[in-house]
């Protein structure tokens, strides 16, 4: 199985249960950005306990294996899932229950991925999202994402809408470090 027929049978899983769901990660950042390679997909799910319950039954049966994803609604937290043929692993994230978390998930936009129609975080929230990782790892494969995707979005991110965020996040000296916005 390629990436896009794992993100189709995943997807396809959160919609039949009923989850709310948006793309992030490596392969949100490379579609606002420049392509890389990954090894996995990560989804931000907002979802109940009854549908976690239906999720890991329709996966489970197709012969997945399925993490406890009831364990990480509860701690808020996230697990993943593995297509046992492919070993291609997906990390389904417990959408955060703050504000930036919030807001985040309600900006996310429909698209189409690999012919899989989805949901897909912003640019502007995929550059404070990377960047709030990058803060403590200062990792560069995170802050390589922020300048591809800045570099191929200039001129359409809401430079406003991410200041603010980064201020709050504690992530503008990050941000202004890897790239110079217009004022």
């Amino acid at each position: 199985m390629a990436l896009f027929d794992v993100l189709a049978v995943v997807v396809d899983a959160l919609d039949q249960s009923g989850i709310p769901h948006m793309v992030s990660g490596s392969v949100a950042s490379a579609r606002h950005g420049e392509s890389r390679a990954t090894q996995d997909i990560d989804i931000v799910i907002d979802p109940s306990r009854e549908q976690i319950l239906h999720f890991d039954a329709l996966l489970g049966s197709a012969g997945w294996y399925v993490g406890d994803g009831l364990e990480a609604l509860e701690r808020r937290s996230q697990f993943n899932v593995i297509d046992s043929t492919s070993g291609w692993k997906v990390d389904l994230v417990i959408r955060r229950d703050r504000p930036f978390s919030i807001a985040e998930f309600a900006r996310r936009r429909p698209t189409v991925i690999g012919g899989v129609a989805t949901s897909i975080v912003t640019v502007e929230d995929s550059i404070l999202s990377k960047l709030e990782w990058a803060k403590d790892s200062r990792s560069e494969r995170q802050l390589r994402d922020v300048t591809s995707m800045i570099a191929q979005q200039r001129t359409s991110i809401d430079w406003d809408y991410v200041r603010s965020w980064a201020d709050e996040l504690g992530v503008r000296d990050l941000l202004d470090e890897v790239s110079r916005p217009p004022s």
